[in-house]
């Protein structure tokens, strides 16, 4: 693929990291699509972003200029034939099929010029990537919740993953005031191999009564950590951190240090994903 600047990028997904990313993007002035097939999920994360917009302008972080051009710069659309764009950011549900079965209509929608980026957590870059017709346009870009304050993004290349493709996303990344690292495509990446074990290693110590959530989450913070696996688990979704685990559990070919925790597939299966779902092991009513 030839390098190519890219002016134009469509969001996939516009949950908690969707939103975020398009944020992300607005204020480093490209012009966003933000996708999701379900209208109420885009009016939340409009009225999200709204809502961070106006933080930033009252406390200064932006101007006037800037939060105007924000809104400008996205559009929201339920529409998929509108998501078209130089670089697409897959930011949806982590199953690998869904995800393939998107690229390819959205592969079939823009062609072999467009970047296909998934923001996956864990799963392989290669494995999507096969799936699809033009697996040497896809790339991981994985931005960490949230994702408008957080400087870290991991760039991945698959096993067939074009290097100008890779280029191309790390030169995005620096054009977004993000920092970029080159991961390979391992399970878990880097930060997810090694976070892990920040949760699992927690939940085990709850199931096993060697202390509290909220003992175990102030003991973390008191240590340096900013913030406790309990209360970072709630933030990043409690259902997505422990989708996460899963597929790395699987990938690590049931190895127990990545056992997924009983507690926290209860707490998935009772709807209490964390602050989106106004309860998960702290409530947020």
């Amino acid at each position: 693929m030839e390098n190519k600047e890219i002016k134009t990028v469509g969001i996939a997904g516009a949950g908690t990291m969707g939103a975020g990313i398009a944020m992300v993007c607005a204020q480093a002035n490209f012009k966003v699509v933000l996708f999701d097939i379900n209208p109420i999920v885009l009016e939340s994360a409009q009225k999200s972003n709204l809502t961070i917009l106006n933080k930033m302008l009252e406390t200064s972080r932006i101007d006037q200029n800037v939060y105007n051009s924000c809104l400008e710069n996205i559009i929201y659309s339920s529409k998929i034939s509108e998501l078209k764009a130089d670089l697409i950011i897959e930011a949806i549900i982590e199953k690998a099929d869904i995800k393939i079965s998107l690229f390819q209509q959205l592969i079939d929608l823009n062609g072999e010029e467009t970047i296909y980026a998934t923001n996956t957590s864990s799963i392989p870059i290669t494995q999507i990537a096969a799936g699809l017709s033009l697996p040497q346009n896809v790339v991981g870009i994985h931005f960490f919740n949230p994702a408008h304050i957080m400087k870290l993004v991991e760039v991945i290349k698959g096993a067939k993953t074009d290097q100008n493709v890779v280029n191309q996303s790390v030169n995005f990344v620096q054009a977004i005031k993000k920092q970029a690292v080159i991961a390979a495509d391992a399970p878990g990446f880097i930060v997810n191999r090694i976070a892990r074990l920040y949760y699992v290693e927690s939940l085990k110590a709850l199931e096993e009564n060697v202390g509290d959530f909220q003992t175990i989450d102030g003991i973390m913070e008191s240590s340096g950590f900013k913030m406790g696996p309990f209360k970072l688990m709630d933030l990043i979704g409690v259902d997505t951190n422990y989708s996460v685990t899963e597929s790395q559990f699987r990938l690590f070919n049931y190895e127990a240090r990545f056992r997924p925790s009983r507690i926290q597939k209860q707490k998935v299966e009772a709807g209490l994903h964390g602050r989106k779902t106004k309860g998960g092991f702290y409530n947020y009513e």
